[in-house]
């Protein structure tokens, strides 16, 4: 989903505040809910999305992009198809997720992050 907004170099916003553009979650991506996901892209840099997501308390599953990320607020466990242990989020938390990985997103308070994509 694009977003009128763009960080322009020299710039900086307060991505705990700024203004997402929402959406419900796809009925077949609904486990418990409902589910609504905002978003704004930040920019680009090297080929790489840049952008803020979030989305309500609900389970929804979902199919990965290659994806790093940065948990501003909120709590959520992300588990995996592959039986691998699941990730713990909550304010702080960096991590990686891979291109393909079949999920299970279980958002317990409303998660805010960055990802680079």
């Amino acid at each position: 989903m694009s977003n009128p907004f763009t960080l322009l170099a020299n710039l900086s916003v307060d991505a705990t505040r700024i203004a997402l553009e929402y959406r419900d979650v796809p009925a077949d991506q609904l486990i418990s809910g409902p589910a609504r996901v905002g978003t704004a892209e930040l920019g680009q840099l090297h080929g790489c999305s840049i952008g803020v997501w979030e989305m309500s308390s609900s389970v929804t599953t979902d199919v990965e992009v290659d994806e790093f990320f940065i948990v501003l607020s909120g709590k959520a466990s992300v588990q995996f198809a592959d039986g691998r242990p699941p990730l713990e989020l909550q304010p702080g938390t960096v991590g990686h997720l891979a291109a393909g990985t079949a999920t299970t997103w279980v958002v317990t308070q409303t998660l805010r992050k960055i990802y680079i994509a």
